[in-house]
């Protein structure tokens, strides 16, 4: 299965690559219908997370039937954006991007610590990761290592060579993480998925779900701010970049505590992102307890 998912893959992708970015953007949409009509678990679980987020969509099916429908589609066309970056020129890409609270990213670069910008699951990360490594300094993805192997080179590759590196979830990873910090990058990393099942429970818009303590436990250690931060899509297809201010993991001498206090904030900063943006929020996974 895994060797027909690569091969399926680059198929599409090949075609993707090739095609205008409005013409890819119609084929994504295509798919993105079809997948949000006939998928068997990832439908369910995104609105069963989007009534989570949004508690005034359990009143409303057809509001919760639009909003995931629109979900899908911007999903479908940040994986356009993504096969159409091994050929993609930063220098033509840079106009897409618009930058919203650069003053807390410049707050939290000239702290001379690097920056660990904590995120959730939504918009054109590469895309904006891309310009930002070319323009602004370099970037880091902490993420976790994708199946088959084949596929998980090819991301880490066309990242690469737009000047991203891609630092898996283990030992190795984590210490390329601490000297990218050291060294003044920027990495980048999501808290609204327990990928790794070692999250810690605590209140995510209300109920409880597994959170990873990772980024607040690098932050103690190191000294580095947390900074919140989102990308999203706006309606002319352009991305917007937004920072809240930076959060500090502050040492009282009990770390899991501290940790717990750090978290919790950058929590509070990815809910509002989240309810500014639910049709930008796809985790088609399980977060809480009870999700199908």
């Amino acid at each position: 299965m895994g060797e027909w998912t690569w091969r399926g893959f680059k198929v599409v992708q090949s075609l993707v690559e090739r095609l205008p970015r409005a013409w890819a953007y119609a084929l994504a949409v295509m798919a993105a219908r079809l997948a949000w009509r006939f998928s068997p678990l990832a439908r369910p679980r995104l609105e069963y997370n989007l009534k989570i987020a949004c508690p005034e969509l359990r009143d409303d099916p057809m509001a919760l039937r639009r909003l995931s429908r629109l979900n899908f589609q911007n999903h479908a066309k940040a994986y356009a954006d993504l096969m159409q970056l091994p050929s993609a020129r930063i220098e033509a890409m840079r106009p897409l991007l618009k930058v919203k609270g650069l003053e807390n990213l410049d707050a939290a670069r000239s702290l001379g610590r690097g920056v660990l910008a904590v995120s959730c699951h939504m918009g054109s990360y590469e895309v904006v990761s891309a310009i930002w490594a070319a323009t602004l300094a370099p970037v880091s993805f902490f993420a976790e290592e994708l199946e088959p192997r084949a596929l998980f080179e090819w991301y880490r590759d066309t990242r690469a060579r737009l000047g991203i590196s891609v630092l898996t979830l283990d030992m190795g990873g984590i210490r390329k993480v601490l000297q990218a910090l050291r060294e003044q990058e920027m990495v980048i990393t999501a808290i609204d998925r327990d990928i790794t099942e070692t999250g810690y429970l605590m209140p995510f818009f209300g109920k409880l779900a597994p959170i990873p303590l990772g980024p607040a436990s690098i932050a103690l250690r190191l000294g580095t701010p947390l900074l919140p931060v989102c990308v999203y899509r706006l309606p002319d297809d352009t991305y917007m970049a937004e920072a809240a201010p930076h959060v500090f993991a502050k040492s009282t001498g009990n770390p899991r505590a501290d940790q717990v206090r750090a978290t919790q904030e950058l929590l509070r900063q990815i809910e509002g992102f989240i309810r500014q943006h639910p049709e930008q929020w796809h985790v088609p996974h399980r977060i809480w307890a009870g999700s199908p």
